[in-house]
């Protein structure tokens, strides 16, 4: 009989548990994912912004049947770079393929509807070795179907170095 109670009672304890992760679990991640990539989309075109680093041209495009967006970034200073969107199930990722040669992934935390505006941060990464520069955060604000601003965080060392933000305005 005790050896019931004692069953009994550790799966009341389990259950509770895996109740408690569950409501204590971020949702706006998943929720916001398919209507911030939604909004995403919109930015199918070319773009360009006046930066620090001269003249940047942006160009996305959707592939693989409208379940990727392709963001292809050149400069008059810099390399070109890559970074590709997409859901995974509900939660909008990104991978970032940068000139600093690692490729960090972030996850969409929140997204604001009325002001466009979509916060990703640092997932994880490859080919980063400890305590290297890379891409970790990067905030957009998507203010009409015209221009949007990117404000992308470089860590180093596990701190914030620096940040590069940029204004877009559509050109086709």
């Amino acid at each position: 009989m005790k050896r019931h109670l004692i069953v009994i009672a550790a799966l009341v304890l389990a259950a509770a548990a895996i109740a408690v992760l569950h409501a204590a679990s971020p949702k706006s991640e998943t929720s916001a994912g398919p209507a911030a990539y939604a909004r995403l989309k919109t930015l199918v075109g070319e773009w360009e912004a006046d930066t620090g680093m001269g003249k940047v041209h942006v160009s996305y495009e959707l592939i693989a049947g409208g379940t990727s967006l392709v963001e292809r970034e050149s400069g008059e200073k810099m390399p070109a770079m890559l970074t590709v969107y997409h859901l995974d199930g509900d939660r909008l990722l990104l991978t970032h393929y940068c000139m600093a040669g690692n490729q960090p992934r972030m996850l969409a935390r929140a997204f604001n509807p009325e002001t466009g505006e979509v916060d990703f941060e640092f997932l994880d990464a490859t080919n980063l070795k400890p305590g290297a520069g890379h891409m970790h955060n990067v905030k957009f604000r998507l203010a009409d179907n015209d221009h949007f601003s990117s404000e992308w965080e470089f860590y180093e060392n596990g701190q914030r170095k620096m940040a590069e933000t940029a204004q877009y305005t559509r050109v086709e």
